[in-house]
């Protein structure tokens, strides 16, 4: 952790000229930014949204990154035809792909190259423009805005709005947010939203912002309704007693149409700046987190004794367990404080009376779980390893729910002092699929995550479905997660790549579930990060 983020970097990204894949209609693109700072092991960043029917895309949503100066960080932006709801992108069209450097990106402001296919030809005519700005301000503005009389653009039923808000640059305008669509309304109210204050006004209040508002069409013509501008001193005058009113205006209808007064009247009824802190805000500011780990000694990981066996500690005193505790353990120790570890095992006979047991104790004391450090748990798995019998079923409810009980006692918080994360290592099989979705729903409305490293070469199709990256997870009674708090990691791709590989996966998704759960509960870190004395940004030990 030696090396510092030297800022953070938000990159917007648009096409033009995309290639076209769906016959009959427009290609639907996807842009997703991997990133690369070792060896050949690239990892996702994350994905923008899939525009319907474009060829020339402006995303909405941004991409943001930690910039290193003194690391070389790849990165590589793949544009797909997304054809179907799948996570995986092998079964999408392709459409070229940019490879270059961040520091490239963050020299030039501004960033237009041609898409290349996996061949290194030309994609046609595609190019890819990504634009980086260093983030320096870290409010955010929650809006509520609803429309009314806004004009009819629809033979069959009526218009389908939404709105697109635009920061001025100097190179022009350039999308910061677009909301919902909200079906057959010409009188919407969009769901409340957020917007950075720098993405929509770089923080400067008297900074002209345009509001366009379109009628959404599938494919992909829209019609615009009318735009109107404003500022930001202008838009925090609403409340919700007197909205910050704005007649859209259509150009083109204006100088057709006498007597023309506008195409519907937009109102902003919440317009609230408020600051929002990054994981390392947390951290810095004060907060616990703290890590629990869990460990499946189930009769499908094979008999100890035998080689073939997941649990099977060779001559040089290794086995896939043993490499997952440490490799992930020594990215994780660095952010618990007192580096003391509660770690259980789940689905085995135990002494005295060998009953089945789905949360015990590795070191078999239940008054005091905890090992000192990694090696602490390494070695309370060595010694607890031969002392019981693999068995089953595996269940997972059983240690989710035992972590999400000192979690709800930690709800009771009134700043943002306490974390739990609970680490499973498992050879992916389960049983209790059920309980397990109804525990992690629960679970999503505490402060907690799961993350669940996947050893050997099992099938772990129930795992994946458990990382809800392609939807809420849902449980069996329908009720939705809050949030996604699972984050699942197949440790054989990890085997034989660079230890920082795995970390960065393994934590990929926590610091978001972090600053996810205390944004809602709105809990502030217990100490201002901001009047710490500075401390470098990465070493949050």
């Amino acid at each position: 952790m030696a090396t510092q983020c030297v800022t953070k970097v938000e990159l917007t990204v648009s096409c033009e000229n995309l290639l076209d894949k769906d016959i009959g209609s427009k290609s639907d693109p996807l842009c997703v930014l991997l990133m690369n700072t070792s060896g050949s092991q690239w990892y996702e960043v994350g994905r923008t949204e899939k525009v319907q029917n474009c060829l020339a895309p402006k995303f909405a949503k941004k991409f943001i990154v930690d910039y290193y100066f003194e690391i070389v960080q790849k990165l590589k932006f793949g544009i797909y035809d997304i054809d179907n709801k799948t996570v995986d992108l092998n079964d999408d069209d392709f459409l070229g792909e940019l490879e270059c450097t961040l520091g490239q990106v963050v020299s030039s402001r501004k960033h237009t190259r041609p898409l290349v296919l996996k061949n290194n030809k030309p994609a046609g005519k595609g190019t890819i423009t990504i634009s980086a700005e260093e983030i320096k301000d870290n409010r955010v503005v929650n809006f509520e805005a609803e429309a009314r009389k806004l004009d009819n653009k629809d033979f069959f039923g009526k218009s389908d709005p939404y709105l697109e808000f635009y920061k001025q640059t100097e190179t022009g305008w350039q999308l910061a947010h677009r909301t919902e669509v909200v079906k057959n309304n010409l009188n919407p109210t969009w769901k409340p939203f957020r917007i950075p204050l720098q993405s929509l006004c770089g923080g400067e209040m008297d900074k002209p912002i345009k509001v366009e508002c379109y009628d959404y069409d599938d494919d992909g013509s829209h019609d615009l309704i009318g735009v109107f501008e404003t500022t930001m001193t202008r838009l925090q005058e609403a409340s919700r007693t007197s909205p910050a009113e704005f007649e859209c205006i259509n150009s083109k209808k204006k100088q057709k149409k006498k007597g023309y007064k506008n195409s519907g009247v937009v109102s902003v009824k919440l317009c609230q700046v408020v600051k929002e802190y990054s994981f390392l805000d947390y951290i810095m500011g004060g907060c616990q987190i703290n890590f629990t780990v869990g460990i499946d000694f189930t009769g499908s990981n094979g008999d100890p004794k035998s080689p073939q066996s997941l649990h099977y500690i060779s001559p040089q005193g290794v086995n896939e367990y043993l490499s997952a505790i440490w490799s992930v353990g020594m990215v994780i120790q660095d952010y618990d404080s007192d580096k003391m570890f509660p770690a259980f095992g789940f689905g085995a006979q135990i002494p005295p009376n060998w009953q089945v047991s789905h949360e015990f104790p590795l070191n078999f004391n239940p008054a005091n779980p905890f090992c000192t450090g990694i090696e602490g748990v390494v070695e309370a798995y060595r010694v607890c390893l031969p002392q019981v019998k693999l068995y089953g079923p595996t269940n997972f409810s059983p240690i989710i729910n035992h972590v999400a009980r000192f979690a709800l006692q930690a709800t009771q918080q009134k700043t943002a002092s306490q974390y739990f994360v609970l680490l499973i290592i498992t050879d992916g099989v389960i049983t209790d699929l059920d309980d397990t979705r109804s525990a992690i729903v629960n679970a999503s409305r505490l402060p907690m995550s799961i993350i669940i490293v996947g050893v050997g070469g099992a099938d772990f199709s129930a795992m994946e479905f458990l990382d809800g990256d392609d939807g809420r997870l849902k449980a069996p009674t329908g009720e939705t997660a809050v949030r996604d708090i699972v984050q699942f990691v197949p440790f054989r791709q990890f085997q034989n790549a660079p230890r920082e590989a795995l970390a960065q996966s393994v934590l990929a998704e926590l610091p978001g579930q972090v600053v996810s759960y205390f944004t809602i509960q709105k809990l502030k870190p217990p100490h201002d990060p901001q009047l710490q004395p500075s401390a470098p940004s990465a070493s949050a030990h």
